[in-house]
């Protein structure tokens, strides 16, 4: 499934990307206050700002809804990483910024990427699939910036690298709560700076 295959009886596709980005924005706000499954159509309708039957015209199902949002999350945080990417002029110094933007990222964007990981169990196998393709794709991302910025790491120890960056992000966003009770955002991506490059250095 992807956001141009979820059925909508409108055609103007102006409109359905304004109403999608609402129906989104509503949606994340109640998810956060009650979860997916608390959540109805017609309080989603209502956060969104029109009816419940306009509300039907852009989407099916609530299932729909909560693809919209998980891809929306996805879709912003590499979007927001793949700006920083700049590979004409690799350098340990400019994977090291993107993995501090990336860390930043997680941080603003916390309470959307709980939802996503804690809803996305309730999508549908091939939807889920869809979703996970994602994760795999912004994986693969850090690890060929990963193996154009330090060329002495190899494909092997670059994907494993990559997933474990990928990891100690969102370990900021689910574990935040309590690593902050010692450590500061700053002090957290310090720290994990200096432990990946040491890594890195090393192989």
């Amino acid at each position: 499934m992807t956001n141009t295959e979820i059925i909508s009886s409108v055609k103007d596709e102006r409109l359905i990307e304004k109403r999608r980005k609402q129906m989104i924005q509503g949606a994340i706000t109640l998810f956060k206050k009650k979860g997916f499954h608390k959540t109805t159509t017609r309080e989603i309708a209502k956060e969104s700002g029109f009816s419940i039957g306009t509300l039907y015209e852009y989407i099916r199902t609530k299932e729909d809804v909560l693809f919209l949002v998980v891809d929306a999350i996805y879709g912003e945080v590499q979007s927001r990483l793949t700006t920083m990417v700049n590979l004409e002029e690799p350098s340990l110094e400019h994977l090291m910024t993107i993995i501090e933007s990336y860390f930043r990222v997680v941080d603003d964007m916390q309470e959307e990427i709980i939802i996503m990981y804690q809803e996305v169990k309730s999508l549908k196998k091939p939807t889920q699939e869809y979703v996970l393709q994602k994760e795999r794709d912004m994986v693969d991302m850090l690890k060929r910036v990963i193996l154009t910025c330090a060329p002495n790491v190899h494909k092997e120890d670059a994907d494993l690298l990559a997933n474990n960056i990928f990891v100690q992000g969102h370990m900021w966003g689910f574990r935040r709560w309590a690593l902050q009770k010692q450590f500061t955002l700053e002090d957290y991506i310090k720290r994990q700076l200096t432990y990946i490059k040491s890594v890195i250095t090393h192989l």
